[in-house]
């Protein structure tokens, strides 16, 4: 099975500008890059942060850019977004019983879990107990399955000062629920606007770059004071390979994308 893992997408309404990038053309590039090379993807997931300030306008232009892929997605929030105006523009798309933007799909390789930890007010990841027991519900429905996460907020800390200072709250918690279920095989997430893979509590991660701008690697130092620091490394999305007891993500950038053929290569 193939997954597209598309994260931080930061849209303003179109044509409009943020750090002194067009977030709409990369995200369209993006799409178009991934027409080109991965139709054959079972699903593209976004993994939050897909509007700036949660207006409506750029949610519609994300409707919009969506019509260009032909496979399933599967949209999720993150901390700039705004749940009522994506919900307004975004109707159709399956929320729990309490009303959060979450839900579950079964396929050949196991099942894949989709959370919300947005919560209204704050840049932290919130995972409230309405939350927990869906998640609680869901782990113990596919029992027998192997479970991938997909969520916008990391629930430990990436070296990052910044970052760190917003991830998931009550992350004892989060790990607790979790340990109901033995074969939780991955954890997908944004936030961090870098590629980022290891190891927690004993399940596999990955995080990987925002399509428009991205965030310095300076770790365990926050030389700005408090302010956030930003950078125009080059912008990329993940391609997840899932097969035989295996996981395994490739990092694709797709600015200025350029493959040489060497025919008498040996």
């Amino acid at each position: 099975m193939k997954i597209i893992h598309v994260s931080d997408t930061h849209l303003v309404a179109a044509g409009g500008k943020l750090h002194g990038l067009d977030p709409g053309e990369r995200l369209r590039q993006c799409f178009e890059d991934i027409v080109t090379h991965h139709t054959d993807a079972e699903l593209c997931v976004l993994t939050g942060d897909m509007a700036e300030a949660g207006q409506t306008g750029a949610y519609a232009l994300l409707k919009q850019l969506l019509m260009l892929l032909p496979m399933r997605t599967f949209l999720l929030l993150g901390n700039h977004d705004h749940r009522q105006h994506f919900c307004d523009v975004f109707s159709n798309v399956p929320r729990d019983s309490n009303g959060f933007v979450q839900r579950s799909k079964v396929t050949s390789e196991g099942v894949l879990l989709f959370l919300d930890t947005n919560e209204p007010g704050t840049d932290e990841g919130v995972y409230c107990e309405l939350r927990h027991a869906w998640l609680r519900e869901q782990l113990a429905q596919h029992h027998d399955r192997p479970v991938y996460l997909f969520m916008h907020h990391p629930p430990f800390d990436v070296g990052l000062p910044n970052l760190d200072a917003m991830r998931l709250r009550d992350c004892e918690k989060f790990i607790q629920t979790l340990s109901d279920h033995n074969d939780i095989r991955h954890l997908f997430f944004g936030h961090v606007h870098r590629p980022i893979f290891g190891k927690w509590r004993g399940i596999s991660f990955s995080a990987i770059h925002g399509t428009n701008h991205q965030v310095p690697l300076l770790l365990n130092k926050d030389p700005h004071n408090g302010a956030f620091a930003f950078c125009q490394e080059e912008p990329s999305y993940g391609v997840i390979l899932i097969a035989n007891d295996m996981t395994t993500v490739h990092l694709q950038p797709f600015l200025n994308r350029q493959t040489i053929y060497y025919e008498d290569y040996k």
